[in-house]
């Protein structure tokens, strides 16, 4: 696709946190940019800030004339919008130039050196971490992120466009529309099996993913995962793992073993294994791709975190909430271990909100096994995000498996009452719904404390 006859790009669903990256991209490149979305939000609000026309009705009247020309307009859309969505249909019937987010991406990346972070868990927080290593090395970087990276305020990293650094998303099989020349995949657990039907499946298109690098590229993946490539871990054999670990202050300390020897004093301050593992890979595919040590140890001493990855909300000695992203029973048991690791013998209190139905079917026994761990847990109702109601699918049957006595299914409007009545000294907000609506009104109850 030739970007240089498109004056405009036009964005349907503009408020995900995937599609809102690449509609700045399109602004910071000059192209005029408008777009739908079903609920205002503060990333809408922010692509507003930029000039982006954002209305919130399905309807074409409310489309500016110019974006109505089909020989010079983008349409671009996520596979989370409706079949029957009526301004989608509009640009389909009118012989538009109209592509999923993941074949823009694809396009995008087609004329740069790619480097694409698959995997069932760790894409966004590998992303992030990789783009700002890239970015503090002065490559000439764009890297788009699925999460609002805390070093720039953005889902953004703009430093040039010689470069790209992806998400390779394997939902609906999104990745397979890139051709990456440094790929890496961090795991490859069972999920989005409303897609996939079984793991099987899913662990194929992993493998038809790494067939999608270019001949002369590498990939790298965690020890352990049936593939063949250059691999990472930690205090491990593999070709690139974290070695003599400590933890001072809340921050890592350790040394990186490389094909090329060891190489020592590094620190890295995002809690938990899993992030550890998150910072080796990006460390990796950077120095693959020729960025020098004494870089890279300062790109991950000043790396700050995603939004809503182990996001500290108040950090006292009497109090610590936390909130997190993790949707998926491994997502919780890597947040556990990073909270028992950073807070030993201090009891925690969880708060989830299962995202789909199909996902709580799938992995309800995981679910179940992962929640149990924590010292008290509040259970919400399940957020349905693009499904309808499952018959039998809900937090009570979750809950009844649940081996844990200090649990409860409570509403939304009770969290800041049950966090009160618990003596709890963490508290963690955990889940990919609307949960995270519910962070700032926490935080302002308890920020006397803070």
């Amino acid at each position: 696709m030739n970007f240089s006859i498109v004056h405009n790009v036009y964005f349907i669903g503009v408020g995900g946190i995937g599609m809102s990256a690449i509609a700045r991209y399109f602004v910071a490149n000059g192209k005029q940019v408008a777009g739908y979305d079903k609920t205002p939000t503060e990333i809408t609000k922010s692509l507003e800030d930029l000039g982006v026309e954002i209305h919130f009705e399905d309807d074409i009247k409310y489309i500016a004339h110019s974006f109505l020309n089909p020989e010079n307009t983008l349409v671009v859309y996520t596979p989370a919008v409706p079949k029957n969505h009526s301004e989608l249909n509009y640009f389909k019937d009118n012989n538009f130039n109209v592509l999923k987010r993941s074949a823009v991406l694809g396009e995008i990346t087609k004329q740069t050196v790619c480097l694409a972070v698959a995997g069932t868990h760790g894409k966004t927080t590998t992303t992030s971490i990789l783009g700002h290593l890239l970015n503090v090395c002065n490559v000439p970087v764009t890297a788009f992120l699925g999460g609002i990276g805390e070093n720039y305020n953005s889902n953004l990293i703009l430093n040039g466009t010689d470069v790209t650094v992806v998400e390779a998303d394997e939902f609906d099989r999104s990745f397979l529309t890139l051709s990456p020349d440094l790929a890496c995949i961090t795991s490859m657990d069972a999920d989005h099996l409303d897609i996939y039907g079984n793991a099987e499946e899913l662990v194929k298109s992993f493998k038809d993913f790494s067939e999608c690098i270019k001949p002369e590229g590498k990939l790298f993946v965690r020890n352990g995962l049936p593939l063949k490539g250059i691999t990472y871990g930690i205090e491990d054999d593999s070709d690139y793992s974290a070695q003599n670990i400590s933890i001072e202050n809340g921050s890592y300390i350790f040394d990186v073993k490389t094909p090329k020897g060891i190489q020592k004093g590094f620190k890295f301050s995002l809690p938990g294994r899993h992030n550890l593992s998150n910072a080796i890979i990006a460390l990796a595919m950077a120095l693959e791709y020729g960025c020098s040590y004494n870089d890279l140890a300062i790109g991950l001493e000043t790396y700050k975190g995603v939004k809503r990855r182990f996001t500290y909300q108040i950090k006292t000695d009497d109090f610590v909430f936390i909130d997190d992203y993790a949707h998926h029973p491994e997502e919780i048991k890597a947040v556990y271990q990073a909270v028992r690791e950073m807070y030993p013998g201090k009891k925690v209190l969880a708060i989830f909100q299962p995202h789909l139905f199909s996902r709580t079917k799938d992995f309800v026994d995981g679910f179940a096994e992962s929640l149990s761990k924590f010292d008290e847990l509040l259970l919400l109702d399940i957020y349905p995000a693009r499904e309808l109601p499952m018959e039998g699918i809900t937090s009570e049957w979750l809950l009844k498996k649940i081996n844990n006595p200090n649990k409860k299914l409570i509403q939304k409007s009770e969290i800041i009452n049950e966090i009160q009545k618990s003596d709890a000294q963490i508290v963690l907000t955990i889940g990919a719904g609307d949960i995270g609506a519910e962070v700032k009104k926490i935080k302002e109850a308890f920020h006397h404390e803070d």
